[in-house]
């Protein structure tokens, strides 16, 4: 019996890529690690965001009250409130400006303003601009040359904390965007590219495979993936034609093997082995399904004498035409013709009756007279015969396997007896 062959899985074409498939693998992977790297990336530039705020931000408070020093010491020194509130509503103007006072050298308020409500300090808006929300510096009068520099007040401002740290996280948000858009961008492109160079061509060695007949796997598609030839993916393909090829010799080697041994090396039919495993596995098919099941057993008349006479070269060819001859009587697709040993033949009839047995049978020896070999020493005939026995299991008739080849051969004996060149179906007396 040949054993069954492996199945190649067959792949469905023309649809979305699967859960789990090395597509949607690949695309998932190449996202996560675009969007690290746009994380590690995004952090840095948030990082450098945040240097440049706080640089930036002193930088200009810095220069405003640089700028405001002479006209703000003038406002002092004069004890003029309303240049100094022009002065200071100046530097609260500002967003950023959170609180501005204008004093003079003795610590009374010439201009003050303060926004009514701020937004409660968190832990990222210290960390940022914790150390550079207050700021304070002296007003210089200049007296005369010949006099130093007086000072004659000072100016004090607090930076609006929860509207820099809105200003920031405005950035972040920015920054954020950017960064994810970016990943998008870059892992579309990857994954077109990765899908284009790699995927794609895997998937059609995968079709390739899905598509080989597993009883002819030399003869695969093999497919052609252009711009592969030299790398490890053309080194696949090639391995893999090595292989279902040596695959495809082994198949043909096991086949060979097997028909070698059921087949009888002198006549080319069917060998003892064969008949054996063919009758037990339709009589028991017969026996499951109720149906008959035939056998006939087939004897060259005189054959010793044949031997003995023509010798054994003539035996032979004699045993090979007599064996093609009755193959070709039968159908080799549902019946078997088998050597039995010697110059006895076996006819197994699967599915037919006792009548149709008896036909075949009759068809069998007419087609060995018809060869019309000489048998100038025969006892009975100057021509090539054989005798037949007959027997038949039939529906509802129960006869055990051995039964019934004890029976065919016993029929055969009877028709040897009788003379010969004849078909015995039934026992008769001597």
């Amino acid at each position: 019996m040949i054993s069954p062959r492996p199945r190649f899985p067959m792949l469905a074409t023309g649809v979305a890529p699967k859960k789990g498939s090395l597509t949607t693998k690949q695309a998932l992977l190449t996202l996560l690690i675009a969007m690290l790297i746009s994380g590690v990336a995004g952090s840095i530039e948030l990082l450098s965001h945040a240097t440049n705020m706080r640089q930036e931000t002193e930088q200009r408070i810095t220069q405003q009250l640089a700028v405001v020093n002479g006209a703000a010491a003038e406002a002092a020194f004069q004890l003029n409130p309303d240049l100094a509130h022009q002065i200071a509503y100046g530097l609260f103007n500002a967003d950023e400006v959170a609180w501005v006072s204008i004093r003079d050298d003795f610590g009374r308020a010439l201009a003050e303003f303060e926004r009514p409500k701020q937004a409660d300090a968190t832990w990222l808006s210290q960390y940022l601009f914790g150390d550079i929300l207050h700021h304070q510096t002296d007003l210089a009068y200049y007296m005369g040359s010949d006099m130093p520099e007086a000072v004659v007040g000072e100016i004090e401002l607090m930076l609006a904390e929860g509207y820099l740290t809105q200003q920031f996280l405005a950035r972040i948000y920015t920054v954020v965007g950017v960064s994810i858009l970016e990943a998008f961008i870059l892992s579309i492109v990857v994954i077109a590219f990765f899908h284009l160079f790699i995927t794609r061509p895997l998937l059609k060695v995968h079709a390739a495979i899905a598509q080989t007949d597993p009883n002819r796997p030399g003869q695969w598609p093999k497919p052609m993936l252009r711009g592969h030839q030299h790398d490890e993916l053309g080194h696949l393909v090639d391995s893999l034609d090595h292989l279902l090829n040596a695959f495809q010799q082994g198949l043909e080697q096991r086949d060979q093997l097997h028909h070698l041994s059921n087949m009888d090396g002198l006549t080319g039919v069917a060998n003892r082995r064969h008949f054996d495993e063919f009758y037990q596995q339709h009589w028991h098919l017969a026996q499951q399904t109720q149906q008959p099941l035939s056998v006939i057993f087939i004897d060259i008349d005189n054959f010793k004498e044949f031997n003995d006479h023509y010798g054994h070269a003539m035996g032979d060819d004699t045993l090979r035409a007599v064996a093609k001859t009755l193959n070709q009587c039968i159908d080799p697709a549902r019946d078997l013709l088998a050597r039995y040993g010697g110059e006895e033949f076996v006819c197994v009839l699967p599915g037919q009756d006792h009548d149709d047995a008896v036909g075949v049978a009759n068809c069998l020896r007419e087609a060995v007279l018809s060869l019309a070999i000489p048998h100038a020493f025969s006892s009975t005939h100057s021509e090539l015969t054989v005798s037949m026995g007959v027997a038949s299991m039939s529906p509802g008739f129960s006869i055990s396997a051995e039964a019934l080849i004890e029976r065919a051969d016993q029929h055969l004996y009877h028709a040897k007896r009788l003379g010969r060149n004849r078909v015995e179906t039934r026992k008769r007396p001597a």
